[in-house]
């Protein structure tokens, strides 16, 4: 039941119409080395000559966003840009919690994956997190495409973070939650156009 309300309440943050610590997040196990509302405008899927419509739109993710507003009607840019902050700050919480039951319904499994090794690590150390969101300043569409059938949207966030990490006695062993660090987050969400399930997941990260 826990993971159906959660898939429910991503659904209802990602495209519904259809559809730190300070160290970097993990990437998939492959490729490893209050938010701010925004209220912008939809792009017109008919104009392609005009010049980017949205500042929250970097204009090589245009032609993408086309194609996927073309291949699933209904499909809406501006609501799935602000859900996909509620996304950024749901995963980044329950990654900070150690919750990967949470992270298995936000993430594909190779992301996941790598949450939970990072977690396992953490754990093993027994270091706790306890970090703080303090505002995404923006969140931008950075780059979009379609495959088939097959969507990936990526978007950049610039936020702020407050970030603890205590060792086993509860010291603390770095950051501060009184000094907020700005990060550059480069997130791909991805999404089988037209399929039952309606949920975007978090399919790479990244960050500048």
């Amino acid at each position: 039941m826990v993971a159906a309300f959660l898939a429910l309440r991503l659904y209802s943050v990602l495209g519904k119409r259809t559809g730190h610590e300070q160290q970097p997040l993990p990437r998939a196990a492959d490729d490893r080395p209050a938010a701010v509302a925004l209220a912008p405008r939809p792009i017109d899927a008919t104009a392609e000559s005009r010049e980017p419509v949205n500042r929250n739109i970097e204009p090589r993710a245009e032609a993408g966003l086309r194609a996927i507003i073309a291949g699933e009607q209904g499909f809406d840019v501006n609501q799935f840009l602000s859900g996909a902050q509620s996304a950024y700050r749901m995963t980044l919480e329950a990654y900070w919690a150690g919750d990967e039951a949470t992270l298995a319904t936000l993430a594909e499994p190779d992301v996941a994956h790598a949450f939970g090794e990072a977690i396992a690590a953490r754990r093993e150390a027994g270091e706790t997190l306890e970090n703080r969101l303090v505002s995404i300043e923006r969140a931008v569409i950075a780059d979009a495409s379609l495959d088939g059938r097959e969507a990936r949207i990526t978007v950049r966030f610039d936020a702020d973070i407050a970030a603890v990490t205590r060792d086993a006695e509860g010291h603390v062993i770095a950051g501060s939650l009184t000094d907020a660090v700005e990060t550059h987050d480069v997130w791909t969400f991805a999404r089988t156009l037209k399929s039952r399930d309606p949920n975007w997941k978090l399919a790479d990260t990244d960050e500048e």
